[in-house]
């Protein structure tokens, strides 16, 4: 498969919408661009942009709202009252570490029996188990409070209905038809919901059960409560609910606005050692440095890998123990910990992400609507990052499967543990559920999902996910739209603005951080950096010079060159670098300019039409001579040593053009042809207009007399 994902850029700015935009402006006293993304989110009034930014429109929902909320706080209470072992069963995720730590530490503050259990990934998977159960069982449990998991745990909680043990169950994932045979489901997602808003994260269920069990406790009104327990762990909630993709509207945009703010005077001393780290890095000091803003992309890209580490990699209780810890030096080991962790997590993931890669270029035919990719030893904590990054890179469906684990892997019975992530407009959740019947275990949401697979079915599995793709796509490919706020100008990209549209934090899922785009812009630098695992660019308009950064895309994956003209379009915030703040553009998608793509495209006409005989070129401009493919394999070979194993031809055009003003594009496309065709380069082409190639080695000298393709050509225009 050689394609990657071409992105459709859509602007959403509405000329016909200039009067509102000026209106909100001038009333709020914003600048018209900051006045243009609120219309863009859907505020079209004064009034409805105040509230917008002020958040008044939003409210916090009464938690007895919640299915089962009332019975259950009574059973936890009467547990409490009698002594009982109360065990909190979780998730390894941010969204199931965040759960247990909130719930562990507001029953342990009213004076439960309490302690938490979370499965090993590696050993355990997914969910609940018998076999935990079972020792729980064991350990003298008589009741089990799930978090963030559970709503499909029907067999296993029936075991512990067998054992004597109570079982109530909060979660906020996908429901199947038939719910657990638990005490209580709480889930605003029941079929049978009662509650206003469907996307809380397994955290945020948490938190509202919490509001609960205060108001009924303390025997104070629910919102005095709720105040209370938003104080005290709005913080964990908001990290969850950021780090588990939840839509930042309706009541999370007001849990995650306060649990923000929280975040940044925490009491919690693990939390405030972990952003500590993060903020400065390891063994070094805040003295004289403006601290970052914790906001949603510091909780995404900075706090929550380093948190999911633990769980992916080692124990998700390593991650606990550190929002529990209490001694400040205890606190920093722990947080060093993880930070080792995670460096090993990135360092798996990219091996991974790598080999996957490999294979679907090599092996995955183009036609394929969904990507099933297995192997016998991926870690399997780190496949869904990795899920993820080959669904953005190729935009499609991806599901990867690990048996690592098992003792023969390819046995027909050995387990392997999967996790996809579905491009839009194909429920994952509900394909999985076609294949329920040769599934061990699934569950998750619309877009990101786990499973469990016995080897011998997974070729059939791989037939039904194929067709159920096929049948959401009706046989097209996704199609994959960049929605833009609006275009900028190089005088628009200032600090001040990169402040102001802070206050439509938090950004999230349902309220985007704002994406600009900038068009015929010169990339005139390509820096990597970060082990050759990002780049820093340069670009140049109107004079003035543009630094950017584009994050995860080495340099052999860069499509672009220096001297290309690009549109491009980026995100706008605060760096911070040794006290000095500045706006940092940070690339979202790149592509050639509109003028370059038509270029590409007349030539590539060119190139077609000679290439089916009734072109009107003379054969000078479409003959490729021997010294042409000399020259053409001496820059091939020279960019190779450097590390480059990609061109476009339009630059590899640019790029010779100086040693033969004779050369073009249809001439270079025929040569590539040869190359490829007498395996003197190997060339790939990842679409009409760029190729990744290497060199086999030895190399053999052959003939360019032996080529069909060139004496077809000789024929065909000798006498034109």
């Amino acid at each position: 498969m050689n394609r990657r994902v071409n992105k459709k850029w859509s602007i959403k700015l509405n000329p016909d919408e200039a009067s509102i935009v000026e209106k909100i402006s001038n009333e709020l006293g914003v600048s018209e661009i900051l006045a243009s993304l609120i219309v863009n989110r859907g505020y079209k009034t004064p009034q409805d942009a105040r509230d917008f930014i002020t958040k008044s429109q939003e409210i916090l929902h009464d938690p007895f709202l919640l299915n089962d909320m009332d019975v259950a706080t009574d059973i936890i209470l009467s547990a409490i009252a009698n002594n009982k072992k109360i065990t909190i069963f979780g998730d390894f995720d941010v969204d199931g570490v965040t759960s247990v730590s909130i719930l562990y530490l507001y029953l342990q503050s009213i004076g439960a029996n309490v302690n938490y259990y979370i499965p090993a990934r590696l050993t355990e998977g997914y969910g609940m188990s018998c076999t935990a159960i079972d020792k729980l069982h064991k350990d003298g449990t008589n009741l089990i409070i799930t978090v963030d998991t559970g709503v499909t745990g029907i067999e296993e909680i029936e075991r512990a209905n067998s054992l004597g043990i109570d079982v109530i169950v909060t979660d906020h994932h996908e429901c199947a038809e038939v719910l657990p045979n638990a005490k209580a489901v709480i889930n605003p997602k029941r079929k049978d919901t009662t509650y206003p808003f469907q996307h809380l994260a397994g955290v945020g269920v948490v938190f509202k059960l919490l509001c609960a069990l205060e108001s009924k406790r303390a025997n104070i009104d629910v919102w005095e409560a709720t105040k209370k327990i938003a104080y005290e762990y709005a913080d964990l909630t908001a990290i969850g609910t950021i780090a588990d993709v939840m839509p930042i509207s309706d009541e999370n945009r007001i849990i995650v606005s306060l649990g923000l703010h929280q975040t940044e005077k925490t009491n919690k001393v693990g939390l405030k050692e972990l952003v500590e780290v993060c903020r400065n890095g390891e063994g070094k000091s805040v003295k004289n440095k403006t601290k970052k803003k914790i906001n949603s992309t510091f909780v995404s890209y900075t706090m929550g890998p380093r948190i999911n580490a633990a769980g992916r990699i080692n124990l998700a209780n390593l991650a606990v123990e550190l929002f529990l810890e209490q001694d400040s030096e205890r606190a920093k080991l722990l947080v060093y910990q993880l930070c080792e962790i995670n460096r090993e997590r990135q360092a798996l993931e990219n091996y991974i992400a790598d080999m996957a890669s490999e294979i679907v270029e090599n092996e995955v035919p183009d036609d394929k609507s969904i990507l099933i990719l297995d192997h016998d030893d991926w870690h399997h904590g780190v496949v869904g990052i990795v899920s993820s990054r080959l669904t953005e890179k190729y935009g499609l469906t991806s599901i990867l499967i690990s048996f690592e684990g098992n003792e023969n892997p390819n046995d027909p019975e050995a387990i392997g543990k999967g996790s996809g992530r579905s491009a839009e407009g194909m429920n994952l959740v509900v394909a999985l559920n076609e294949c329920a019947d040769i599934l061990e275990k699934y569950g998750g949401h619309e877009l990101a999902a786990g499973l469990s697979i016995k080897r011998k079915n997974l070729p059939e599995f791989k037939v039904r996910m194929e067709a159920y793709a096929k049948k959401s796509f009706k046989g097209t490919e996704p199609e994959h739209v960049l929605e833009i706020d609006r275009e900028l100008s190089v005088r628009d990209i200032t600090l001040d603005l990169a402040k102001e549209i802070s206050s439509l934090e938090p950004c999230g899922a349902s309220n985007p951080t704002p994406l600009f785009c900038i068009k015929n812009a010169t990339l005139i630098d390509i820096l990597p950096v970060g082990m050759n695992r990002h780049l820093k660019l340069t670009f140049l308009k109107d004079g003035k010079s543009l630094p950017a950064m584009l994050f995860s895309v080495t340099p052999q994956e860069f499509a672009m060159s220096r001297g290309d003209e690009v549109d491009i379009a980026f995100t706008l915030e605060v760096n911070e670098f040794n006290g000095t703040c500045s706006a940092q553009m940070l690339i979202k998608d790149i592509k050639l300019s509109q003028r370059s793509a038509q270029f590409e495209l007349l030539n590539e006409e060119l190139y077609q039409c000679a290439k089916a005989g009734n072109s009107e070129l003379g054969p000078d401009y479409i003959i490729p001579q021997r010294n042409d493919c000399g020259i053409i394999y001496n820059q091939l070979l020279n960019s190779s040593r450097m590390g480059k194993d990609s061109y476009r031809i339009s630059r590899l055009l640019a790029d010779v053009s100086k040693q033969n003003k004779d050369l073009n594009y249809v001439k270079i496309k025929f040569i590539l042809s040869i190359f490829r065709e007498l395996n003197i380069v190997n060339i790939d082409m990842v679409d009409e207009f760029s190729f990744n190639f290497h060199f086999s080695y030895p190399k053999i000298k052959v003939s360019l007399d032996k080529s069909n393709i060139l004496r077809k050509l000789k024929q065909t225009y000798k006498n034109k």
